[in-house]
């Protein structure tokens, strides 16, 4: 099965990302968002086929023609985020403001003794819902994800805070289901993304910013297996150093039923492709697959 985001290759050498860092540390946030503008206009420029795919997207989300200086505003607020993520990661949650909406969801979770899933997607920044951990007492948060297509940024989190870092539970490992069971367990939070595929997903057709798209069933049947609640969330950014952080319940539990379980699935997936979608037409610049979602 050929995926296109693990086909694309991380951009960035590891000397250009640690150069960031340093100019991210050293001169602080201000000036080192002046380097973004040159950065974005290198990649948005060199890199069609991602350009192509951001520019459909959009006219998808928002049923108008996308000119360049609309790519460029999507390429500069992906950047921010990334920038940000240094800051996150060497706990400055002082520098941002941070809204939170729905926050009581999660508590209202967490009080009944269990842990919980996080429903996300690739839309935003994941960084910001560890200022919600901190914010709850240090909350345990780990998340489920692919490494293997992002070995530079991987490498720049271990040094940046190791701490979090060991948070990361790899997908597909022998010891994957164990380890989130641990952490529910113990009343931790799981992040998981819905929206990718990986090599070995099984999939399901979901109507998605009206064309049909394939959607992983792995983050449902995680649920499902776990027998934990589901709460979506998604990190948007919002200029400047605002971020919101929307949490809203999704499901106590997915139910499989075993005469139907395909069925159920698929009603599952499309209820997170339907709310994704609402959250794109509301935040379009926060989409970050820079590839063809629909496989064109």
């Amino acid at each position: 099965m050929s995926v296109a985001w693990q086909q694309q290759k991380e951009q960035g050498t590891h000397r250009s990302l640690r150069f960031m860092v340093w100019i991210a540390q050293s001169l602080g946030r201000t000036p080192a968002r002046t380097f973004l503008y040159p950065i974005c206009f290198y990649f948005l420029i060199g890199f069609g086929c991602a350009r192509q795919a951001i520019r459909r997207f959009r006219e998808r989300a928002l049923n108008h023609p996308v000119g360049w200086l609309e790519l460029f505003r999507h390429y500069h607020a992906f950047a921010s985020t990334i920038l940000d993520r240094v800051y996150f990661l060497t706990g400055r949650f002082d520098l941002f403001e941070v809204e939170f909406h729905g926050r009581e969801v999660l508590q209202q979770e967490l009080a009944k003794g269990r842990g919980c899933i996080l429903l996300g997607a690739h839309v935003g920044s994941f960084e910001v819902v560890r200022s919600l951990g901190r914010s709850q007492g240090n909350l345990d948060v780990r998340v489920v994800m692919d490494e293997q297509n992002a070995h530079r940024i991987r490498d720049i989190t271990k040094e940046l805070n190791p701490v979090v870092a060991e948070t990361v539970i790899q997908v597909g490992g022998v010891e994957t289901m164990l380890q989130v069971k641990e952490c529910l367990d113990q009343g931790g939070v799981i992040g998981v993304m819905g929206d990718r595929v990986t090599q070995d997903d099984q999939t399901v057709g979901c109507t998605f910013l009206g064309q049909e798209a394939r959607f992983p069933t792995g983050p449902m049947r995680l649920a499902n297996v776990a027998r934990a609640p589901v709460v979506l969330f998604f990190g948007l950014y919002r200029g400047g150093n605002r971020y919101e952080v929307h949490l809203e319940s999704f499901c106590d539990q997915v139910q499989l039923s075993p005469g139907q379980r395909e069925a159920d699935l698929r009603q599952c997936v499309q209820r997170y492709a339907e709310r994704l979608e609402a959250v794109c037409r509301q935040a379009p610049d926060n989409w970050f697959n820079f590839y063809e979602f629909w496989g064109e």
